[in-house]
């Protein structure tokens, strides 16, 4: 590196000007930092002099940034979140196996193939504690976003993030054979479907999708986990739109059966195998994406349900 590019502000300066920021004043980043108030008031003075700028201004008793401040606070926390991720991904390498491996898994993915997935990653590494989180929609993308996950299973990828396709998942419309529905004797529109209560399972993520195109209804029942759907659409309460692989068994039973709509009665969701930090992945969450890769692989190509 030619010398005169060489950064001249160090990562511990950089940590007190964003402890300083985050703490509201100098005194409570030293707390903070356990450092004393005179070692971070003199990184922070010091980081100005090098850089030539003023970061902060002091409005009374209080230290307030300046525009100049915003931006060399938003840039550090950026920097110092990149180092902290470099440093994780050392330690995880130099570690071997991962003592934890976090996992978001879309509810609608087959639950009796993850488990088959889980079941064949701790024969190799049983040591391995897994964190399994069952999200919907947006759920597994901010999991990812948020840092609660080291993989994602999910049909919505974030900007920027590593992912692969999967699987499609196929989701049908249905209902009890005894519901209204059922009983018009003829190829159903949309419009049939709103005057009728559609239950929803709730996305997980704090912004819902209010757009999704299997949406179909203002009387609705939004429910947590998808065997209450299931539930309730076999006790006659409503129609939903299902994953196909979960109500094999119901529809073989004739407790629900596909609703006749117009054109083509199914939609497709394509999932994702999303990574939070593929350059930080350890060997233990490598092998988990490569055992989920073969199983699915396998599924697809035998046709199990």
């Amino acid at each position: 590196m030619n010398e005169s590019n060489a950064p001249r502000i160090t990562l511990e300066q950089w940590r007190a000007l964003v402890a300083v920021v985050e703490a509201g004043g100098y005194a409570q980043a030293a707390e903070l930092l356990h450092k004393s108030q005179s070692s971070v008031t003199y990184a922070v003075q010091k980081l100005e002099e090098q850089l030539a700028v003023k970061a902060f201004e002091i409005q009374g008793r209080k230290a307030v940034l300046t525009p100049t401040g915003e931006m060399l606070y938003r840039r550090a926390r950026l920097l110092l979140e990149e180092a902290g991720g470099i440093e994780r991904a050392a330690r995880k390498l130099s570690a071997g196996w991962e003592a934890e491996i976090a996992l978001a898994v879309e509810v609608l993915f087959p639950t009796w193939l993850i488990l088959e997935i889980l079941d064949t990653f701790g024969a190799e590494s049983p040591l391995t504690r897994i964190e399994l989180h069952e999200t919907v929609m947006a759920g597994g993308t901010e999991a990812l976003q948020e840092g609660r996950v080291d993989i994602a299973i999910t049909p919505h990828v974030p900007p920027g993030y590593i992912a692969e396709p999967l699987l499609p998942v196929r989701f049908v419309p249905v209902a009890h054979p005894r519901h209204p529905l059922h009983q018009l004797g003829r190829e159903l529109t949309t419009r049939d479907l709103r005057k009728h209560r559609h239950l929803v399972v709730r996305d997980t993520g704090s912004q819902r999708q209010k757009d999704s195109p299997m949406l179909n209804s203002e009387i609705r029942w939004t429910v947590s986990n998808m065997a209450t759907s299931i539930g309730a659409v076999c006790r006659g309460y409503g129609f939903a739109w299902l994953p196909e692989d979960k109500i094999h068994a119901e529809l073989a039973e004739g407790t629900l059966k596909v609703l006749p709509l117009r054109g083509d009665a199914s939609r497709t969701l394509q999932v994702y195998l999303a990574f939070s930090d593929i350059d930080a992945a350890g060997p233990g969450v490598r092998r988990l994406a490569e055992i989920i890769r073969e199983r699915v692989s396998s599924r697809c190509a035998e046709g199990v349900h």
